[in-house]
């Protein structure tokens, strides 16, 4: 309970309360009157109204939220057909009466929101401890390896190693081993490249150098390096050959103003990233499998949550992109889908006729909830518990 379902509900109830904030703020700035906002579905808990007539309250079943504004037929924001015949002062500060940019901005706020706290927080992480996955990028040169003599410079971006691209830094020692090895494994004298300690170095002359493609003030340069290596023996006596080229990653902590530019370029990288998986997996280059639902997302937020707060706050981070992403999925009872037909009705000069928004709301619900039960088979195949069940059976 402590370790897992506790952390899990933390995480979740944060990044909602974030989402339905974004839409909260919104709808206040376009004098538009909330009746409801909710942390969870089902049986209200607990709950209190403020001035404005909004009630607040925090419902039993922690896996989303929402905010019911004057005019919605329901938590999923379906309009109300019957709003228009209140009368004019309270039709005045309804969710239909709106302009089409008002009533967008208001359902784009909430996962502009979960950007921003995304933003935010990497931002404040990577002013007060530093960045644990560093860009590719070059924050400092080592004085006698060979990086120091080939003509890279502080802050190139690395973006690949011998024609392999590369975005993260902790990549490139993985490739540099990876190509060197095999060129190692040919030398007949493999003492050319053993030293006793880093201060006694020795060039492997004669080796084919790793290329790096590297980003300098936009203009892309091939630099070529020679790493140099030493001979290590593990605990079972293998000998390896380890090899580096001399350059470190730029792990801060950073300024503030560089620290809200990377915050904001880091979220932009996740949104891009989260974009490029789910493109694999439409495509069939990646597994289904690795969609995951509650029952992973709890599993994840307490595995990180043992790691400590820093650890915790990057993964909500990471979350807070993916719930903003998927939330602006043009599918009916989304936000994306809400902007469809919003912009379905700017172009038409009319709103979708009611017959249609109601067909689009059910087969948008069919929709999400199939994802949620695909996502749920998921995270059961991968504890497996259907070999565990099956186990009992037989």
């Amino acid at each position: 309970m402590l370790d897992y379902i506790l952390p899990f509900i933390v995480v979740l109830s944060v990044l909602v309360f974030v989402h339905e904030l974004g839409h909260y703020l919104a709808a206040r700035m376009c004098r538009v009157r909330v009746e409801v906002f909710s942390i969870g579905f089902g049986p209200e808990l607990v709950g209190f109204n403020d001035r404005a007539g909004t009630r607040w309250k925090i419902g039993a079943m922690p896996l989303g939220g929402y905010v019911k504004m004057l005019g919605d037929m329901d938590a999923s924001s379906r309009p109300d057909k019957n709003a228009a015949r209140l009368p004019d002062d309270v039709w005045a500060s309804a969710f239909p009466n709106k302009s089409v940019a008002a009533r967008a901005w208001i359902v784009a706020a909430g996962p502009l929101a979960n950007f921003a706290f995304a933003a935010v927080v990497l931002a404040v992480l990577l002013a007060t401890d530093g960045h644990p996955f560093p860009r590719s990028e070059v924050g400092g040169i080592v004085e006698g390896f060979p990086a120091a003599a080939s003509g890279l410079h502080e802050g190139d971006l690395v973006t690949a190693v011998d024609g392999t691209p590369v975005e993260r830094f902790m990549e490139i020692p993985d490739l540099v081993q990876a190509a060197m090895g095999p060129r190692y494994q040919t030398r007949e004298d493999r003492q050319i490249l053993a030293y006793e300690d880093y201060r006694n170095l020795v060039r492997g002359v004669g080796l084919p150098p790793i290329i790096l493609t590297v980003n300098r003030d936009g203009d892309t340069l091939d630099i070529s390096i020679v790493p140099v290596g030493r001979s290590v023996i593990d605990s079972t006596g293998r000998e390896f050959p380890v090899f580096r080229m001399g350059f470190i990653a730029p792990t801060g902590p950073f300024g503030v103003l560089e620290s809200m530019w990377l915050g904001l370029s880091e979220t932009a990288w996740l949104t891009g990233a989260t974009f490029d998986s789910v493109g694999e997996i439409i495509a069939g280059d990646r597994g289904s499998e690795e969609l995951g639902g509650p029952i992973r997302i709890a599993q994840m937020s307490g595995d990180v949550a043992q790691l400590g707060v820093v650890a915790l706050l990057w993964f909500m981070a990471l979350l807070s992109v993916n719930l903003g992403l998927i939330n602006l999925l043009p599918i009916p009872i989304l936000d994306g889908g809400h902007l469809l037909f919003l912009g379905a009705e700017a172009a038409l000069g009319r709103p979708l006729s009611d017959r249609l928004q109601e067909y689009g709301f059910r087969i948008g619900l069919a929709l999400v909830l199939t994802l949620m039960v695909f996502a749920t088979w998921n995270d059961l195949a991968n504890l497996q518990v259907f070999e565990f069940l099956s186990g009992l059976i037989s």
